[in-house]
């Protein structure tokens, strides 16, 4: 695994086992291959900081959640949170590390000073031009990739490889190609040479969903037959492979690595071209720099004697401000929330967390329902006042419905749901009043019954010349029917309404409670 936790800090980059990581808070991850990837998975639930690049195949390929990720701007400096509170920050500045797509270098600049981890990277002269290396700015600590910091490895440049696989695809014009690479990487090398030779590469869905996103040319395919040059992984040019590809078409193997392979079989060809800075590379890079300090990032191989003559005079280690030292000794679940106070720092104008005490989520409980209770009320058709809902059946009937204190209306009656019938009746309200005693009516002050009385008192009945309900025949029983429920329904106090009733036996809980209010 290549990965450290920078010690004095809470910085870790390309180091995922949180269980080694102690104090690390702030995690960086410079480019998607496996061996800087251990640890890493869909499992983690940390903030995690990276390149575009690298953040749309670290969701793709490796399912980390997009909560997690932090996809850094590369050659643009930015400014992250050290401690809780927000009063130590550094300046992180993501350089192109010219290694595989994505692959970036991190330039760190706080209270530890100016360190530079340069990750899996092939030195270009153009690097020293970056604005963030180029002011003569003093590197404390230079994070060094040294896979190939060894003065007997000669390798040559990446153009150089190139020419000699164009020369060795041409001593064969009737083979196929099969081009040995890893999952990532090496995208600019197949590109070349499809353009050279005029025709189509054949890759596989996930590699050709990469290029597409990396803007080539598009020269790329899955159609086994459609061009000559195929790349495949490393690991399937194998002895059983080459037979099996030769069985069908003449077939040779290219593995374009700077590591020493053996060849399995006599059609595979091995061609020095590396993603990793060559051993003069590295002494120009270091001599360009002159850091206080070089650290190789492969530990298994030593590199600080090769650099002493260009180093310069080591400073004296920085103090750990003490609000950076709570929030690395402050437990690793509280880290989670870190993400919002960097967005406040990045846009001041937006309000941080805002952590609420019990006693205060209570209260504010306690309003909210109150608040529901009284819109609930308001809402309501019912007055809130107890001394309004004693009011008269007949003063409630004008209340809720003051349409009906004209004398006459007409209006439809659905009756027999199942055929939806509309029958029309005519509704007049003063048959109501002989169901009212003169005491009720001198109480709610209506006067006089308007309906004729027979000799003995009692309402006239029958069906009497000019008596508005003379037109309804005995065929029209369900109209009447739901005239007598209009009724009952008018005259039931309205406090009976509010203690609630069951629709299926309206009828009966009216006349129920009409009989114990006499």
């Amino acid at each position: 695994m290549n990965g450290v936790v920078i010690p004095q800090t809470p910085i870790a980059v390309d180091f995922w086992s949180l269980r080694r990581a102690g104090t690390a808070r702030l995690f960086f991850l410079s480019h998607m291959h496996s061996d800087h990837t251990v640890g890493l998975s869909s499992t983690w639930a940390r903030p995690l900081y990276c390149s575009p690049i690298t953040a749309h195949l670290l969701h793709r390929h490796l399912q980390v959640s997009k909560q997690w990720i932090r996809a850094l701007e590369v050659g643009e400096s930015h400014v992250l949170p050290l401690d809780e509170i927000g009063q130590e920050t550094m300046t992180v500045t993501l350089l192109d590390a010219n290694h595989c797509p994505g692959s970036v270098m991190f330039l760190f600049e706080g209270y530890f000073g100016t360190i530079l981890y340069t990750g899996d990277f092939r030195y270009t002269p153009s690097m020293l031009k970056e604005p963030a290396l180029s002011l003569g700015k003093q590197i404390d600590t230079l994070y060094l990739d040294n896979t190939n910091c060894n003065p007997a490895l000669v390798l040559p440049t990446r153009q150089e490889a190139t020419r000699q696989i164009v020369q060795l695809i041409r001593q064969f014009p009737q083979h196929n190609i099969k081009i040995g690479l890893y999952s990532l990487g090496k995208e600019s090398l197949l590109e070349q040479l499809a353009l050279e030779f005029r025709t189509w590469v054949v890759l596989n869905p996930r590699r050709l969903e990469l290029v597409q996103l990396l803007g080539l040319a598009d020269v790329f395919t899955v159609e086994e037959k459609a061009g000559r040059i195929h790349a495949v992984d490393h690991t399937e040019i194998c002895h059983s492979a080459m037979l099996q590809w030769n069985q069908t078409h003449p077939t040779i193997a290219i593995l374009p690595t700077s590591r020493p392979v053996r060849s399995p079989h006599p059609g595979v060809y091995t061609v020095p071209y590396s993603d990793h800075s060559s051993y003069s590379e590295l002494r120009a890079f270091v001599a360009a720099l002159r850091p206080c300090q070089v650290v190789p990032i492969v530990r298994q191989q030593p590199c600080g004697e090769f650099f002493e003559d260009s180093l310069s005079p080591r400073l004296s280690v920085p103090l750990i401000p003490h609000s950076v030292q709570q929030y690395m000794c402050s437990s690793p679940r509280k880290t989670n929330g870190l993400w919002q106070l960097e967005r406040r720092l990045k846009r001041p104008r937006i309000q941080g967390v805002v952590f609420d005490s019990p006693e205060e989520k209570a209260d504010q409980a306690k309003v909210d329902r109150d608040s529901k209770k009284h819109k609930k009320e308001n809402l309501s058709p019912w007055p809130r006042d107890p001394e309004k809902l004693c009011l008269h059946p007949l003063q409630a009937r004008k209340q809720l419905f003051p349409d009906f204190s004209r004398k006459e209306c007409e209006e439809p009656v659905l009756c027999d749901s199942k055929k939806m019938a509309t029958l029309e009746f005519s509704v007049q309200l003063q048959p109501i009043d002989e169901f009212i005693s003169a005491e009720t009516r001198e109480e709610i002050g209506l006067g006089s019954p308007s309906i004729p009385r027979g000799g003995n008192g009692s309402p006239a009945r029958g069906n009497q010349r000019g008596s508005p309900q003379s037109h309804i025949s005995k065929d029209t029983h369900p109209a009447a029917e739901s005239r007598g429920l209009a009724l009952k329904y008018l005259l039931t106090p309205v406090n009976f309404f509010r203690a609630g009733f069951s629709s299926r036996n309206f009828d009966q809980l009216v006349e129920k409670y009409q009989k114990s209010a006499g």
